[in-house]
């Protein structure tokens, strides 16, 4: 009896590929590039099972070109990449990684927080120029973390992660979602709600770790930006698009927020031009969930996924629990 064809989209930490070769004949993108919508209806004819990054664009066409698909697990938390309407109509699984990425998200939305309020890029840059002359009073002048109100936009699992250390630095931590928490839950988490226009005003930093979905794309905008401190710094370890990048440039050169760092880009692998000559910008390649640790339990869990839904069984991290009904 033949194997059933998984195919992955580009290349997942090694234990999450042996699970899959165990059971499965495997097909694996070694480009190094994210594929194009035609390369990924190519690749997956006769494919039972897909694993996909957030980059790949998962819509009906692509899900309609492959008759045999029965589960698509993608390789991150969010899931705005697939059409998970058109999959659930034509009986096919979808699933993603949540939870499990959650502190290591957080880790690096701390990270440049850190790097932006104390220009550590920047100074990096300075001193490997060899402009570094000696310890001078006004030399590379940042700005405290310690004390300041840290607002967070998007408060589920990562937000309340991010939420959690600054308790260390001695912050008043408030936060927008679109459903408050409950009294018992902000007084564990030493949080306070606040509407979005009202946390602008107040926060001397702004993390961004929302959902994308249509009520939070560009919710961050010009007249956001125009509410915000002149001395705020903005971070983005959510979702690209969430941040109108344009209106952003211009909030940057007219002085109306003093930084940024960002980990995710509207027009992602794209970065706005006028971002990447900033010095008081800093800029990741989406490295969120960078590390290893957590990396192969992702792989792990994508792989597991596929093969509890091309087995029939229950999936554990499925998006769309009534598809089948």
């Amino acid at each position: 009896m033949s194997k059933p064809l998984v195919y992955v989209t580009s290349e997942i930490p090694e234990k999450g590929l042996e699970l899959l070769e165990k059971e499965c004949e495997l097909g694996v993108n070694r480009k190094g590039r994210v594929l194009t919508k035609e390369e990924i209806i190519k690749n997956i004819k006769g494919a039972e099972g897909i694993i996909t990054l957030l980059g790949d664009t998962i819509d009906r066409e692509v899900i309609e070109s492959n008759p045999e698909l029965k589960a698509i697990a993608n390789y991150a938390v969010g899931y705005n990449n697939i059409d998970v309407d058109a999959a659930t109509e034509l009986g096919i699984a979808v699933s993603n990684t949540p939870g499990i990425l959650t502190e290591t998200t957080a880790d690096l939305t701390w990270a440049l927080i850190m790097a932006t309020a104390r220009r550590i890029v920047e100074s990096d840059r300075f001193t490997r120029k060899g402009k570094f002359k000696g310890w001078m009073p006004k030399l590379m002048l940042g700005t405290d973390v310690y004390g300041k109100t840290l607002g967070i936009v998007g408060f589920g699992r990562i937000g309340q992660a991010v939420g959690r250390r600054a308790k260390g630095f001695q912050m008043e931590v408030i936060y927008n979602k679109r459903n408050p928490l409950s009294a018992e839950e902000e007084k564990e988490l030493g949080a306070t709600y606040y509407e979005l226009d009202d946390l602008l005003k107040e926060a001397d930093f702004v993390s961004i770790n929302a959902p994308l979905n249509d009520s939070t794309h560009h919710l961050i905008g010009e007249r956001e930006f125009g509410l915000m401190k002149n001395s705020a710094i903005l971070i983005n370890s959510g979702r690209g698009p969430i941040v109108d990048e344009s209106a952003l440039v211009d909030a940057l050169k007219e002085g109306q927020i003093a930084a940024a760092g960002l980990d995710v880009y509207e027009d992602e692998p794209e970065v706005h031009p006028e971002l990447i000559d900033m010095d008081n910008v800093v800029l990741l390649p989406h490295i969120g969930t960078a590390s290893v640790e957590t990396r192969e339990a992702m792989a792990v869990m994508v792989a597991e996924d596929v093969l509890a839904g091309l087995k029939g069984e229950k999936i554990p991290h499925i998006v769309n629990p009534d598809v089948g009904k």
